[in-house]
């Protein structure tokens, strides 16, 4: 799976038992070890893990185990430990992830918003793979990072009376500073040891003494005692505050706190792993062996080398290794044993042929937690209803909903979809004043809590949108059949209907359990053709067939749906909303191959921003109706403001880039990214895109949360739509967190008893749905970079246009505008004399000399800066489903 990652730097203690020959020092990697932190007395020891070798791989969906809210050791509850972290301002918690560029860089999100805590090395991490609930231990400050580059560049520039003076960068090591060579170590911190830590004088810390530590903790006294050190931990690779004796540009940043937002990070160590969201498997290929142990190594790099036996490897391995070098396998990562020093790991199965689309498919799916496997037969069992019959709506519905069989109500959606969970309708009431409805399909009528089905649900949380197909969350006959607001067949729906006036301002609202018999299923292209030109008579044989109405009763009714979603829309905006709209390719695949024969931009237009429109106004609606109800214990989603320091990063890029941005609050960023929408020349396009793409950089994810879990009300706003309060409601066929915000407005409305899950466990489930959305997003994402890899290889070369968006001393990124990615373009790539890093008024810029060439005679000199408009070309790699991105000649 060529797409993901690079190759890892051998194991030496896996070299050590397979008798290889010892890597070479530049690749070395030290072994990841799978033991975690062991406090003294087994105070917060963590259990092993009784894996089986050769896990059966069952074809049918089974039932996840019941929730736990204990952590993977045995002494303490997750509960526990959070009330600990409370009490002292030095622990956090959070989710790591690990640079996949880098596999020591790795970083913990702080709770104040304000920036990342970074963990240095494979030790420091402590067995923690990406995605996992960690509990981390901030350093010293002595220990927090300095990025010294940037500062000894920024406050040289800075002191140059000649702002066009070009600082040329060096690119030497940090251990050739002297300050590092001769540094002595430092006092251990006060807080070490994780028993000390977790159970320090077992007193709780007043709120006062908490808020004076963590102002302490999180700021840098200008005359703190610098204490030269020795690189004391592992592998550290950065250069500390205690790195730094009597360094005079490190004083005058320890002197504004601005700088030291900008040139400081704080540091940390992994002292428990939390909860293990790392599903532990992984792809990759078998390496050398002997005649008891392989090594695996996984396609991530931020995943260890393994060692596995061989006697789980094809019995012809030994014989004839070389026909497995593009053979793909799945292993699973095991605990260390007590006195190993080895990763171990157990192969599960052969995937197939690297290169193939739907084995890579196959492993994007494993590695991502995935579950496609068949729904069993006995699910069906736990439905209200029997599935040997043809099912039509009970008649006892009628009488306990609202029945608008007779109302014109449609579905508007891309042309492809089956799973129709949502429809519109429009009705005027008088001059000035209509009836507008939502209407969602009603899976909670068939998808009873705490049945096998909603165990199964809940545990998948998602339909995943690959590119050649949909893993649904649903069986079929749910999906596709019971719950589709298919046209011309009665469906139960829950309904929210406003009456708005022709300002789009709602004069009433009400929620409730419905029945609706679509009249017609309309694709987004149908409805545009309506809003583009209103007066074209359309013929029957132009649409779809519509039941009981004509074609100008839906014709009117979108058009009047688009007047009030326009007005509905240009408030959002005023009112400080944001959206950052990137482009996203859609793929033309071979119906027989499935393999892409071509791809075109998804073109977001009116008829997809008006049901977008009513579609947030029915989440924000029913959002304020359940947290009425019950403000302790409603599934909400919040997004939070971004990264104080990647913020800051961004303003400080714009003002040295003279680009006008006001970054000060979400509509503050949709406004300045209008001015620069206006002009529609080539370069402007292209820089709005970029700019586009930095200020998406800073944004975190949008996340469900249960009410009761946040003290803070302030934390439930939604930052790029700047809501008070906001769920989602209007997809249940897709998504479990809506399922449960249905049983939440039926239990509001008196329809049923109030959910049986506790506030906690609410919180586990809202969780579990963040995480499995990022995972199928993250999948999403790598199934159309295989198509595209598989494209360009099939089709290349590629001659697109970008513009580069970031410099590094080797390197650059360039943003490839008709294809919406980001590529780093290496300069040992291209055909050059050299190459030189250097910094034009703080801006880093790259001067490329060009060799000569057959068309070109003399060597040209060309630079490279953010922004620049350049010729790409994109070709397939060596490597299988693997591209590479060049720029041309500037004289070509």
């Amino acid at each position: 799976m060529a797409h993901r990652g690079g190759s890892n730097p051998m194991d030496p203690h896996l070299n050590k038992n397979c008798n290889n020959q010892p890597p070479n020092k530049q690749n070395y990697r030290p072994p990841f070890k799978q033991t975690y932190s062991q406090p003294p007395n087994g105070i917060l020891g963590h259990a092993p893990h009784n894996f089986t070798p050769m896990y059966k791989m069952s074809n049918q969906a089974q039932p996840p185990p019941p929730p736990n809210n204990q952590t993977n050791n045995t002494s303490y509850k997750i509960e526990d430990i959070e009330e600990r972290v409370k009490n002292n301002p030095n622990l956090i918690i959070g989710e790591i992830r690990i640079n996949p560029k880098d596999y020591k860089d790795c970083y913990v999100p702080h709770p104040d918003g304000h920036s990342d805590i970074y963990i240095c090395g494979t030790k420091n991490r402590n067995s923690a793979l990406n995605g996992d609930l960690v509990l981390v231990v901030i350093n010293d400050k002595t220990k927090w990072k300095v990025n010294k580059k940037e500062m000894d560049s920024n406050f040289t520039s800075e002191s140059d009376d000649n702002d066009g003076i070009e600082q040329l960068l060096a690119n030497t090591s940090i251990t050739d500073d002297p300050a590092v060579k001769d540094a002595k170590p430092a006092a251990a911190s006060s807080c070490s040891s994780p028993q000390a830590l977790l159970n320090k004088d077992l007193q709780p810390v007043t709120c006062q003494e908490a808020s004076n530590e963590s102002r302490a903790n999180t700021s840098v006294d200008a005359n703190l005692k610098r204490t030269p050190q020795k690189k004391d931990l592992p592998g550290k690779k950065y250069t500390s505050i205690g790195d730094l004796n009597q360094d005079a540009n490190l004083q005058r940043v320890l002197e504004d706190r601005k700088s030291v937002d900008m040139y400081i990070q704080r540091t940390g160590k992994v002292l428990l792993v939390l909860e293990e969201k790392h599903p532990r498997k992984c792809i990759g290929h078998l390496g050398m062996a002997n005649i008891k142990c392989v090594r695996f190594n996984p396609i991530d790099s931020r995943i260890p080398r393994l060692s596995v036996p061989l006697s789980e490897c094809p019995k012809e391995y030994l014989q004839r290794p070389e026909d497995f070098s593009r053979v793909l396998f799945v292993a699973k990562i095991l605990n260390q044993n007590a006195t190993g020093t080895l990763t171990l790991g157990s192969l599960l199965q052969c995937l197939g042929e690297s290169g193939d689309i739907e084995t890579e498919t196959k492993g994007i799916l494993i590695e991502n937690d995935i579950d496609e496997s068949e729904f069993p037969d006995s699910v069906t069992d736990s439905l209200p209803i029997d599935c040997s019959k043809p099912w039509t709506v009970p008649k006892e519905e009628y009488s306990n909903r609202r029945d608008l069989t007779k109302q014109c109500i449609f579905t508007i959606d891309p042309a492809s979809a089956r799973d129709l969970d949502d429809a519109v309708s429009c009705e005027i009431l008088e001059e000035g004043l209509y009836e507008v409805g939502v209407h969602i399909a009603d899976v909670s009528y068939f998808l009873k809590e705490a049945t096998s089905l909603d165990k199964i649900a809940a545990s998948r949380a998602t339909s995943v949108y690959l590119t050649q197909r949909v893993i649904p969350m649903l069986p079929q006959i749910l999906c596709e059949k019971l719950c589709s607001l298919n046209p011309n067949e009665p469906r139960l729906t829950f309904s929210v209907i406003w009456h708005i006036n022709d300002k789009a301002e709602i004069v009433n609202e009400w929620f409730g359990r419905s029945i609706i018999n679509s009249c017609a299923k309309l694709s987004y292209d149908h409805a545009q053709g309506f809003i583009n030109d209103p007066s074209h008579e359309y013929t029957e044989e132009q649409l779809p067939p519509i039941t009981g109405y004509s074609i100008n009763d839906i014709k009117n009714r979108i058009l009047t749906l688009n007047k009030i979603a326009c007005i509905l829309r240009d408030k959002r905006f005023e009112g400080g909303a944001l959206r950052l709209d990137k482009v996203k390719l859609q793929w033309l695949l071979n119906n027989e191959t499935s393999l892409p024969m071509g791809y075109f931009v998804y073109e977001r237009r009116e008829s997809n921003q008006l049901i977008e429109e009513f579609m947030l106004l029915a989440n924000m609606a029913v959002a304020h109706r359940i947290h009425k109800s019950f403000p302790e214990k409603c599934l909400l989603r919040r997004h939070p403001e971004p990264q104080t320091r990647m913020i800051d990063s961004l303003n400080d890029f714009c003002r040295t880039t003279n680009i006008e941005m006001d970054i000060t609050s979400a509509g503050a960023i949709h406004r300045s990214l209008l001015q620069h929408s206006g002009d529609d020349d080539e370069y402007s396009l292209a820089r709005l895109q970029v700019l586009i793409a930095k200020c998406s950089k800073p944004m975190k994810l949008a996340q469900y949360f249960c009410s009761g879990t946040i003290s803070d009300k302030n934390e439930y706003r939604h930052y790029a739509l700047n809501v008070p309060l906001y769920t989602h409601f209007t997809s249940p066929i897709r998504r479990y967190a809506d399922v449960i915000v249905h049983r939440l407005l039926a239990a509001a409305l008196g329809y049923t008893p109030p959910i049986q899950q506790t506030e906690r466990e609410m919180e586990k489930q809202a969780q579990h749905c963040n995480d499995k959305k990022t995972a199928s997003k993250r999948a999403q994402e790598l199934s159309c970079e295989i198509f595209l890899a598989a494209f360009i290889q099939a089709s290349g070369p590629l001659y697109e246009k970008g513009m580069v968006m970031a410099i590094l001393d080797h390197s650059f990124d360039v943003y490839i505008l008709r294809l919406g990615v980001v590529k780093r373009v290496y300069c040992n790539k291209l055909d050059l004399h050299s190459h030189t890093a250097f910094k034009r008024k703080r801006l880093p810029m790259l001067r490329l000399q060009w060799k000569e060439n057959e068309h070109i005679k003399e060597s040209v000199n060309q630079e490279i800066g953010i922004f620049t408009l350049v010729k790409c070309i994109l070709q397939g790699d060596s490597e299988p489903l693997k591209w590479l991105a060049m720029i041309t000649h500037p004289e070509l």
